[in-house]
């Protein structure tokens, strides 16, 4: 199981670079392997491994980073060659927003814009594009790979003879903690309101003159995580969007767009792309409201009375989240956080940002409550908070029977990977593969 991991593990860190530099090869560059109709440069390899080193510093010791790297990337190319074959489609705009995002992390490495691109060997439009590239590679690889593992299943006893010959080698389950929380904003002046409201009027105006709304979404919106998109938010399940947002999009023919739409972060104009019964695909305008200069002083007196109604058994955590938490996913659960992707409430507290870990490891038992605090997230406007855990599971050694869900999850992915692996071996069989020392 470990090598078959640690193989699907460099496949990954292969998608996340991508570049092909003479910057860092002080000698003359070599071809090391050649695929079919196509070739891999030496200069990738170093390359790759440069980027792996510095993502996971943990392979600095790891002799064989190169081998494993050139080895990755010929499965991978074989595998394009029939994802190309078989006419297997991608996701643009998800590899636009995908890659802006990896761009901004890669780029966060290096102490410059030049120093990155010295070292690597390529313009930051360049680098760009090879990100890009490199992502819909993968998500071609991804796709076949689904193709390969439908309707493949594990039975009890497939699952108890994994546990029994990697049972060393399981990890142990993490820490989870189950947590909910009661979410404000301080409000808005009425000069920044009145400010922002004149701008997606102008916006409006624009449209209704026949301006294209994704060009005047990249231009205009204030929403970070979409505007580079064209504002596209993609697929969004019923309940996830905010409720006054979701009501005038569901409102919407396709094609139409909205009237002025207030919600807790500003105005929208919004259009409706396609919709069904349960799920939603609209793009949006946003002019957010600028709360920075907010009364924080004043939310956080809120939430010590919150806090203190609830603790003196006055209120339940769960009624005041749902009466006064501005957080609309949380707020119709009692305030429990549930983390995008998952359905359970338990999760692990690193996939929270530092300062909420911090927050979060204060809380000692099930049903403590951590003072008002001010929150200020890397993206989006701050915020004010409290959280209540309800419950904690220390790190531990995964018991079969207990954990059998997550240990049937492991065999199956094992499996998944055995089919695949060897589905790969077949094809290298049929396209022309030579290779010689990196």
């Amino acid at each position: 199981m470990k090598n078959i991991l640690r193989k699907a593990a460099l496949l990954l860190v292969v998608g996340t670079s991508f570049l092909q530099s003479s910057a860092i090869a002080d000698v003359a560059d070599r071809i090391v392997a050649v695929v079919g109709n196509e070739v891999i440069f030496k200069s990738e390899i170093e390359t790759r491994e440069l980027i792996a080193r510095m993502q996971y510093p943990e392979m600095a010791k790891n002799k064989g980073l190169s081998r494993s790297i050139l080895d990755g990337l010929i499965d991978q190319k074989i595998i394009l060659s029939k994802a190309k074959i078989d006419s297997v489609s991608i996701d643009e705009n998800a590899i636009v927003s995908a890659a802006s995002e990896r761009f901004r992390d890669l780029s966060s490495k290096f102490v410059s814009k030049a120093d990155m691109e010295s070292r690597l060997g390529k313009s930051s439009a360049g680098i760009l594009e090879g990100i890009r590239q490199e992502l819909r590679n993968q998500q071609l690889v991804d796709t076949l790979r689904r193709k390969k593992s439908a309707g493949v299943t594990v039975s009890y006893d497939e699952v108890m003879a994994f546990y029994k010959d990697n049972k060393d080698q399981i990890p142990q389950i993490p820490e989870e903690v189950a947590v909910s929380q009661i979410l404000r904003y301080p409000s808005v002046s009425e000069e920044n309101r009145v400010q922002s409201l004149a701008t997606i009027e102008r916006i409006q105006t624009e449209l209704k003159r026949g301006a294209d709304f994704a060009a005047l979404a990249t231009q205009y919106s204030q929403d970070p995580g979409s505007a580079k998109v064209g504002g596209d938010l993609g697929v969004v399940p019923k309940g996830q969007l905010i409720p006054s947002f979701e009501d005038a999009a569901y409102a919407l023919k396709e094609g139409q767009i909205s009237n002025i739409v207030e919600t807790r972060y500003g105005y929208h104009l919004i259009q409706l792309l396609s919709k069904e019964l349960n799920s939603i695909h609209v793009r949006h305008i946003l002019i957010a409201f600028d709360r920075k200069a907010g009364d924080f002083s004043g939310v956080i007196q809120q939430l010590n009375a919150i806090r203190s109604d609830v603790l003196s058994g006055k209120k339940t955590f769960t009624e005041m989240a749902k009466k006064y938490s501005e957080d609309p996913a949380s707020a119709s659960l009692g305030g429990q956080i549930i983390l995008l992707g998952s359905s359970k409430p338990l999760f692990s507290p690193v996939a929270l940002r530092p300062q909420l870990q911090q927050i979060i490891a204060t809380l000692k038992k099930s049903g403590d409550i951590s003072e008002p605090q001010k929150i200020e997230p890397q993206q989006g406007e701050p915020f004010c908070a409290i959280f209540m855990l309800n419950e904690r599971i220390a790190a531990h050694a995964l018991y079969p029977e207990k954990e059998y869900t997550y240990l049937a999850e492991l065999a199956l992915e094992n499996k998944n990977q055995q089919i695949f692996s060897q589905w790969v071996q077949q094809l290298r069989k049929e396209i022309y593969v030579r290779t010689s020392d990196i």
